[in-house]
């Protein structure tokens, strides 16, 4: 029988943030131009003949919190929606609220807690030396992985100190 041997080495690393990303406005934003202004000079590639962007999203969740408050402002139930997209987490949230026959039934005003929702979005990105690696957003992190040249990670932090939201 043959021997497994290692072919490469994948590092991770997190930043953890000294405070969640305000809101998905801000946090789209942020997400947003790194896609269109590629800061970490990625590459263009093509997979199978297939042309790839140099960044792109490879996946991304929201989800928003609903709470219910009656007339004494405690909460009396809560409903958490999830998407696929900024779009969708806008829709759902705007629909949930306005839903005066959830409010009844629940037997209380709809208030968004915007401190409790979650955003998460995954980027996909072609190093010129060849790696692909990624970055994913959270409100509360950064992670970058599958990466194995110390000067990916020495770029994306160069760029996050430049982001108060990235602190």
């Amino acid at each position: 029988m043959g021997d497994f041997v290692q072919q490469s080495i994948t590092k991770t690393a997190v930043r953890e943030l000294a405070s969640p990303i305000e809101d998905i406005a801000a946090f789209n934003t942020l997400v947003s131009g790194v896609i269109s202004g590629n800061p970490w000079s990625c590459t263009a590639y093509d997979v199978a003949g297939v042309p790839q962007s140099p960044v792109a999203k490879s996946r991304e969740g929201y989800t928003a919190r609903i709470e219910y408050e009656n007339n004494e402002a405690r909460t009396v139930g809560s409903v958490t929606a999830r998407a696929s997209s900024v779009a969708g987490f806008n829709a759902a949230l705007l629909a949930i609220s306005a839903d005066e026959a959830l409010a009844t039934a629940i037997g209380g005003d709809a208030v968004h807690v915007s401190d409790k929702d979650t955003f998460s979005a995954t980027l996909k990105c072609h190093d010129a030396n060849g790696e692909i690696y990624y970055v994913t957003f959270g409100r509360e992190q950064v992670r970058v992985t599958s990466y194995s040249d110390d000067a990916i990670l020495a770029a994306i932090e160069t760029w996050a100190d430049t982001k108060p939201e990235l602190a």
